[in-house]
């Protein structure tokens, strides 16, 4: 007869949950290691943003590219640094470890940055353009490594096993966010007027030093860190129950007494059974050849646990899809928002503004949010919710979409004041002329970005963590980095696909002289692709699943949303 398989002490999963029980009762971590990782990220971010930041200011003014093509260059390099860190965690998970894989990519975005500062400084023109990308590209695979595996280590520094710690764990993450921003926005209001006003050979070498300051902070705390070694490989583990499900299709699955007996002999803390997505609950169960076999053959018979991490992936991923239209618009906050501040006036007195120093908006909004979401609408929204974090993950990351189309509606009417001002004074055809309208006018779409950052943004890096299986916690930071990294290759199609179309009619709306293209109209389209994906996201996150993990020693089940 059928039934469920019971755990023998053969199972991958067991061992890998030993590790991390192990590493839990370690006395290092909590917020005297986690600060020290916080400080390395923002320095890291430091560096980050003041190369990206103003990266489509040197693609054009420097190397002479086209604005289509420049937005499309800073849009692909971040699209790859977004998407590599998926490769990075799969290394860490499976091979070296979250602290290695930090270690070494660090080295190797030093040395990125080293190459880009030479390049901007000693290279030929006539090699520049290529070193250049070279270097750029360089820094991504640097980035590979870093980015899924920091946030990850820094938050593996609180325990789930009490609620102090997962309270504490929650707070993290918005102040984790608020070091990024802070670290960011330092670069814009420093390194980006260096680079204007000075020399790029100057701010990239101050970025380079960053960069190393970054190193040497990480290194500083290796006594306090929580560590633990590779994990196994989380892309095996997830074939692995496809696999017996598939080799199991003609059997029935079974519910009632037998589920229920299977339960109760999993370890001490496991993931609560869910109904949804059944056909992968084949994998778990035994026939005739597994109750014949001597050994358990991982790719026949998984673990309640393996297939329930599995559950938690292919929940995910809707969500994930649907936060791919918010990076789209995050997107231009470095691109077309810049090219815009550059034909307005920036002078205050006798000091003109670098054209990308708007972005300190954003950072400067997320930096007032971000403490009173924590101190202040957190404590009043958990009295009426009684939920933890005041409202829950999904919610949050709901309220950051909805702001972002607003920003969409307000960048679209600034725009279509500034086209109105470039026609009245008959500069349609003179790109390079500044428009009389203060760069001031674009500061409510900085700022109205800045409040979604602080709610969604903050919003999926928790849910990438929580939600994930704790084998596959850098992996669930790469999948959040790549909502970036996907949403910025879709920018690149969306305005491919609108020159395409608008020339059919004949005028592009997004061409070299921006006071001909029509912004307005793009970002009223974008808009209201946003609303329709805003409405597919409530759809969805209604039929979200949390995690729930039950307690054996307590008889608790906890949910973590």
């Amino acid at each position: 007869m059928d039934s469920f398989h019971s755990p023998k002490g053969h199972l991958q999963d067991e061992d890998v949950e030993k590790n991390i029980s192990s590493q839990k009762k370690s006395s290092r971590g909590g917020w005297s290691a986690a600060i020290f990782i916080i400080f390395v990220e923002m320095a890291e971010r430091f560096s980050y943003f003041g190369l990206a930041g103003n990266l489509i200011t040197y693609l054009t003014n420097e190397l002479h590219e086209p604005i289509p093509t420049a937005a499309k260059n800073v849009n692909t390099w971040i699209g790859v640094s977004s998407l590599l860190p998926i490769l990075g965690a799969f290394i860490a998970d499976s091979y070296l470890g979250r602290f290695n894989t930090i270690l070494v990519s660090s080295i190797i975005y030093c040395m990125a940055m080293s190459l880009l500062t030479v390049t901007v400084s000693a290279i030929p023109l006539h090699l520049r353009k290529l070193m250049f990308f070279v270097a750029l590209y360089l820094l991504s695979l640097g980035l590979s490594g870093h980015k899924p595996c920091v946030q990850t280590f820094a938050a593996d520094q609180f325990s789930e096993d009490s609620a102090e710690e997962r309270k504490a764990k929650s707070s993290f993450f918005n102040w984790w966010y608020l070091g990024i921003v802070v670290g960011g926005s330092s670069a814009v209001m420093v390194v980006i007027y260096i680079q204007d006003n000075v020399s790029w050979a100057a701010g990239f070498g101050i970025l380079t030093g960053s960069m190393v300051v970054a190193l040497i902070l990480f290194l500083l705390g290796i006594k306090k860190y929580r560590r633990q070694g590779p994990l196994g490989s989380p892309f095996t583990k997830v074939a692995q129950v496809f696999v017996a499900a598939l080799r199991k299709q003609h059997m029935e699955v079974t519910t009632g007494q037998d589920l229920d007996e299977y339960c109760q002999q999993q370890p001490h803390t496991t993931l609560v059974h869910t109904n949804q997505f059944r056909f992968l609950d084949k994998a778990m169960m035994i026939d005739h050849q597994d109750a014949s076999s001597e050994t358990t053959n991982p790719w026949r018979l998984c673990s309640l646990n393996q297939v329930e991490q599995v559950k938690l992936l292919l929940c995910l991923i809707p969500i994930w899809m649907c936060c791919l239209m918010f990076a789209v618009v995050q997107s231009f906050v470095q691109t077309f928002f810049t090219k815009q501040g550059s034909t307005m006036i920036r002078t205050i007195g006798s000091i003109q503004l670098p054209q990308a120093s708007l972005q300190i908006f954003v950072g400067l909004t997320i930096v007032v949010a971000i403490p009173i979401y924590d101190r202040v609408f957190v404590p009043i929204a958990r009295k009426f919710t009684g939920h933890s974090s005041g409202i829950t993950i999904l919610q949050r990351i709901g309220t950051g979409l909805l702001i972002s189309i607003m920003s969409m509606v307000v960048a679209a009417v600034v725009e279509t004041k500034r086209v109105k001002i470039v026609r009245d004074h008959n500069l349609l055809d003179n790109p390079k002329a500044i428009v009389p309208m203060r760069v001031w006018w674009l500061i409510p779409q900085y700022m109205i970005c800045g409040l979604s950052d602080a709610f969604a943004f903050v919003g999926m890096q928790e849910l990438f963590y929580d939600q994930m299986p704790e084998a596959m916690r850098s992996l669930g930071a790469a999948f959040y980095l790549s909502v970036v990294g996907v949403g910025f290759f879709l920018s690149n199609g969306i305005i491919t696909l609108v020159q395409a179309i608008s020339s059919k009619g004949g005028e592009k709306w997004i061409t070299n002289n921006i006071n001909r293209s029509h912004l307005d109209y793009f970002y009223s389209v974008i808009a209201g692709l946003s609303a329709l994906n805003f409405c597919l996201y409530v759809w969805i996150a209604k039929g979200f699943l949390y995690k729930r993990i039950e307690a054996k020693e307590c008889n608790k089940e906890i949910e973590l949303n």
